[in-house]
């Protein structure tokens, strides 16, 4: 029999230089990389609060030691992200992940506040809905769930633009399916979006050109 529901979080280790470079300018090269650090710690911190099966979908692959240093939860399972674009990655996750499990839910690791309140609701809403989406303010999802794993909903998208949920809201149409779509919430992205980190998070930096 399957499983209920895995969520899988899609993940890039935290590496100076080379994570969140877009807020390099306003926290600079070791600040950015601290917050990309802290919202990948934040959002396996509520998946795993919610009591169901967690996976890290990761690049690099699970077995790089650089994951070793992040002390991360021993609950929590592993794979590695496949090739291609973030579309293509999260195809193939799914299309694994509903192998084993009745079904699935796609987070990232951009948004600090989302809860594992948030997580459980749009796990409920599954039970009723073939979808369940909760956008972000900036265009994109901060999440993503469903039974079904359809190429269309991942092929031919300009990823990171404000296009990304009204595409996938298309295609999910096209596709007949019920949506639940829940209350937007805030990504962090761009220096002007540090204003909605947690309070405390930007202790200790100064933020320039923000």
């Amino acid at each position: 029999m399957p499983k209920d529901t895995l969520i899988i979080i899609f993940a890039k280790f935290p590496a100076q230089g080379m994570a969140k470079t877009r807020l390099q300018p306003a926290l600079g090269v070791a600040g950015a990389a601290q917050i990309a650090r802290k919202l990948l710690l934040h959002s396996i911190e509520q998946a795993v609060a919610t009591g169901l099966t967690v996976e890290l979908c990761v690049s690099p692959s699970p077995n790089d030691s650089c994951w070793q240093t992040l002390n991360l939860p021993g609950s929590v399972q592993w794979s590695g992200q496949a090739e291609g674009d973030l579309g293509k990655r999260m195809l193939t996750a799914s299309q694994q992940a509903l192998a084993q499990f009745k079904q699935v839910i796609l987070i990232g690791t951009d948004c600090p506040s989302l809860s594992t309140t948030q997580i459980r609701r749009a796990v409920r809403q599954l039970k009723t809905f073939e979808s369940v989406i909760i956008p972000a303010f900036d265009g994109g999802y901060v999440l993503f769930g469903f039974k079904q794993a359809c190429a269309s909903l991942f092929s031919n998208i300009e990823w990171s633009t404000a296009s990304v949920a009204t595409v996938t809201q298309q295609r999910i149409t096209a596709l007949n399916w019920s949506l639940a779509l829940l209350e937007p919430l805030n990504d962090i992205d761009e220096p002007a979006d540090l204003k909605y980190l947690p309070v405390g998070w930007l202790d200790g930096y100064r933020v320039t050109n923000s």
